[in-house]
Formats: C-alpha cells, sequence, structure tokens
C-alpha cells in the first residue's frame, strides 16, 4: 500500500493515468480496521457528520462494519471502502433509504479533493444499474458548498429531519 496520495489526482508522475482510473471500491472488510478506525476518529469528519454522535472505538467499529454488510446483504448493494491508488481514502456508496438510493461519501480530510471524482466513477456505476432510477444525497447544513452538486444536476428537494439532525436534500436522475 503506498503511504501518501498523489497531490495532482489527475495525472501520477505524467503517466496519463486518469485519477477515475485509479479509484477502486472494495469492501469494507477488506481494509485494515486501524485505517477506518482512525479515519472516523478523525475530528474534522465529525464537523460533517451530525448524526456522529458516539466515540469511535471499536465497538462503533464492529457495528458499523456489520451495519454495512446487512445493506449489502439485504438490498445487494452498499458502502464500499474506496482506494486511491491502493491506498485507503474513505468509504461511501448507495444504501436503500425506503424506496430510495442515498449515495454517501466520507473521505479522510487530506483526501477531500478527490470527492468529485470518486462521486463520478460512483454515479457511472448508478447510471448502469437498473435498480436505481435517481439517487439521493444528504448534505448536512454544514455543507455549504453544494456548486459540485449542481454540475452535476442535483436538483435542490427539501430540508429533512433525520434522527434530530437537519439536512438538505438532492436528487439526481441516472436514467
Amino acid at each position: 500500500m503506498h503511504s501518501k496520495i498523489d497531490k495532482n489526482p489527475n495525472d501520477k508522475q505524467g503517466t496519463g493515468v486518469r485519477a477515475e482510473e485509479q479509484i477502486s471500491f472494495v469492501q469494507l472488510r477488506d481494509v485494515s480496521e486501524d485505517d477506518i478506525m482512525s479515519h472516523m476518529s478523525d475530528p474534522r469528519v465529525a464537523e460533517h457528520m451530525p448524526l456522529l454522535t458516539f466515540k469511535w472505538d471499536q465497538n462503533a467499529l464492529v457495528k458499523f462494519i456489520a451495519a454495512k454488510e446487512e445493506c449489502w446483504r439485504r438490498d445487494g448493494l452498499g458502502h464500499w471502502a474506496i482506494l486511491y491508488q491502493g491506498t485507503y481514502v474513505g468509504w461511501g456508496g448507495f444504501q436503500k433509504e425506503g424506496s430510495e438510493w442515498d449515495f454517501g461519501l466520507v473521505l479522510k480530510p487530506e483526501c477531500f479533493g478527490l470527492g468529485q471524482k470518486i462521486t463520478k466513477k460512483a454515479l457511472a456505476f448508478a447510471k448502469a444499474d437498473s435498480r436505481i432510477p435517481f439517487i439521493t444525497f444528504l448534505l448536512p447544513l454544514s455543507r455549504t458548498k453544494t456548486a459540485a452538486l449542481k454540475r452535476l444536476g442535483a436538483k435542490f428537494i427539501e430540508e429533512i429531519e433525520l434522527e434530530g439532525a437537519v439536512f438538505k436534500k438532492y436528487k439526481l436522475d441516472t436514467a
């Protein structure tokens, strides 16, 4: 595994390899628990996760991975661990919320710049999957920059309350 993330995600050392080609999605169970624990314990991550109201410890990690695995079992789709150049950079993917597929992405702070490229790769996956006619995005109120989401074509729907926290809900058609 690489120890650092390339600062130019469009082209690693002039190789002509696009960032999307260097992004891979794997099962959460296939990455180091220490990587996930360190990531989710970072206070900069918690700033944008209003539902993260508990201490992130080994017990929380086990419950988290089990819950995400259950989504895969139940729905045939869920959240992945995301690798860039073979290095864990965060997690995200699609989770069924009622009849809708919600897309979430939680990156390590030093990898925030990869968000748009990871999202584009995930959207290509969604567009190829007939189960997903549209996706939703739930953004916490702390996320004030939404231009990239709007450029993708996502439309603001409403503010919703979920487990006591308010989120801005966007929708993007994938058909």
